[in-house]
């Protein structure tokens, strides 16, 4: 064998080494789903947007069979942005269901973010194409709903479901503040998201309020 072909073969063993952990780390994240899958179809539900003072709240629900395999599947916010987008596209195309909820700014204000956070996964489950039969929570039980829960301290770094929620989530709301840049310029809501940077904080002091601003949030900014 040439050190040419030798090192394309330690390649190739390396690739196939951390290929298995990857498998192994997932097979971990699929405890819950493991243990709920016997009720039927095992949803994930996480949400993202509680804490900018613009913007939407959102939630992802998600339904994933129990032979789906979505390598680097993780907590969102361990994710680059880039790694997000790729899997997104994924868990859109092998999901067995996928529903979205979106709470405006307004309504935040009305009933408070908490209750909101519960009306935007209330939402998404609904937008589910499948009725699912138990519900694996990031770390919450949602009020009002007849579907057995499960909820999961920090879920999204535990169960495969609740990840590709919170994904889901992230990038739809994302790419909605990417959008309210082009609308609202000056706040740098495509990379603050909403959340209170300098920037935005200074945008807020000197241009005000715009309508996606949660005025219960911006009390003292303005």
């Amino acid at each position: 064998m040439t050190k040419t072909e030798q090192l394309r073969v330690e390649r190739e063993q390396r690739k196939q080494e951390k290929l298995a952990k990857e498998r192994e780390r997932l097979e971990g994240m699929r405890s819950f789903e493991h243990q709920y899958g016997g009720y039927g179809a095992v949803c994930g539900i996480d949400e993202v947007g509680r804490g900018p003072l613009a913007g939407p709240v959102v939630a992802g629900a998600v339904i994933l069979s129990p032979d789906c395999e979505i390598l680097y599947l993780n907590d969102s916010k361990k994710l680059s942005e880039k790694k997000r987008e790729l899997l997104y596209d994924e868990i859109m195309e092998k999901a067995v269901a996928t529903g979205i909820g979106v709470i405006s700014p307004a309504r935040i204000d009305e009933i408070n973010i908490l209750q909101a956070t519960y009306e935007a996964m209330r939402m998404a489950i609904s937008n589910l194409k499948v009725q699912p039969s138990v519900l694996l929570n990031d770390a919450v039980t949602i009020p009002l709903v007849e579907i057995p829960q499960v909820p999961i301290i920090k879920g999204d770094a535990k169960s495969v479901s609740i990840a590709a929620a919170s994904i889901i989530a992230k990038v739809t709301r994302d790419h909605m503040m990417v959008e309210y840049e082009e609308i609202y310029p000056g706040y740098g809501f495509a990379s603050n998201k909403g959340y209170g940077s300098a920037q935005h904080i200074a945008a807020l002091k000197e241009l005000g309020p715009t309508p996606i601003h949660r005025r219960t949030f911006i009390k003292n900014y303005t």
